[in-house]
């Protein structure tokens, strides 16, 4: 009776290693590199050196699907949803919140690292959900009192947008933006190093782009480089380029949207996604455009 016990034990403590052990091993920054590596093996394998930049985004949409089926116990536990449109209600545009906000909306217009207007952006408007641009308004309230204003570059991007960017980037020749956002770097390593990605949290509805404006100089402030550029100079620690002043003028929008709510993204200093944010796992697809 007591071997019966025991071996349940055993049996319990690697079903749960098991379990833990899957959990672990299904994080997509974990297949990723795994998948990399085989779709390189297989190329080799055939003759082939390397992986095109087109076989690299695939891959990482693998990794990516396999990695919630897993999280998701195969399904068993539900999925993460793709919704095809929003509930309308939870998203509202971010100047009926903030009226003082600056829009200047890159992905409407021409200037951008692509150089044409992007899938899905109708109207020079920017679209948050209601939890975002309420926390978005502290923050507002907080900067204007240290004299500024937001500036608003990005905030909600349909999928149809993020999928423009995956064809323009795996779309090697085409390089017309290159001395404006990515000079030093080799269009072809835009996917490895994940400037481009085929999901976005700004898809998700709570995830904006900005800078501060200056009420007195009736300018934007001075980060020490341009919103989107692909470059480690756009990462908010960075030092080694920038004056003492820059960066402070990159601590105060950062403090600020921390201090409301917002987490920050290692590799661009203008990016901040709200930490609640009500839809962690639904990429929506409705298009940028005035709800009223």
């Amino acid at each position: 009776m007591k071997r019966k016990r025991s071996s349940c034990k055993w049996l319990l403590i690697l079903a749960a290693a098991l379990v833990f052990l899957l959990f672990w091993a299904a994080s997509e920054h974990r297949l990723r590199p795994a998948y990399i590596g085989i779709a390189r093996l297989e190329n080799k394998i055939k003759g082939i050196d390397g992986i095109s930049s087109a076989s690299l985004a695939k891959v990482k949409g693998d990794a990516r699907r396999h990695s919630r089926f897993l999280r998701t116990g195969f399904g068993l536990w539900g999925e993460a949803r793709e919704a095809p449109e929003a509930n309308w209600d939870d998203f509202v545009e971010i100047t009926e919140l903030i009226p003082d906000a600056i829009l200047e909306i890159r992905y409407y217009s021409t200037y951008n690292f692509v150089g044409t207007r992007i899938d899905g952006y109708r109207q020079p408007t920017a679209l948050l959900t209601r939890a975002a641009a309420e926390a978005l308004r502290a923050v507002s309230d907080d900067v204007m009192a240290q004299g500024y204003r937001l500036k608003i570059y990005d905030a909600y991007r349909p999928q149809c947008a993020v999928d423009h960017f995956v064809r323009w980037a795996a779309d090697i020749p085409d390089t017309l933006m290159k001395a404006y956002f990515y000079p030093d770097l080799d269009k072809s390593v835009l996917f490895e190093q994940e400037y481009i990605m085929e999901k976005s949290g700004h898809t998700r509805g709570s995830t904006v782009d900005l800078t501060l404006f200056d009420m007195t100089t009736e300018k934007e402030v001075d980060m020490g480089g341009t919103f989107d550029w692909f470059g480690i100079e756009s990462h908010p620690d960075h030092t080694a380029s920038i004056t003492p002043e820059q960066y402070a003028n990159r601590m105060i929008l950062r403090d600020a949207m921390v201090r409301h709510g917002f987490k920050t993204l290692d590799s661009e200093w203008w990016h901040f996604t709200l930490k609640d944010e009500p839809y962690p796992d639904t990429y929506f697809t409705f298009p940028v455009r005035a709800l009223n």
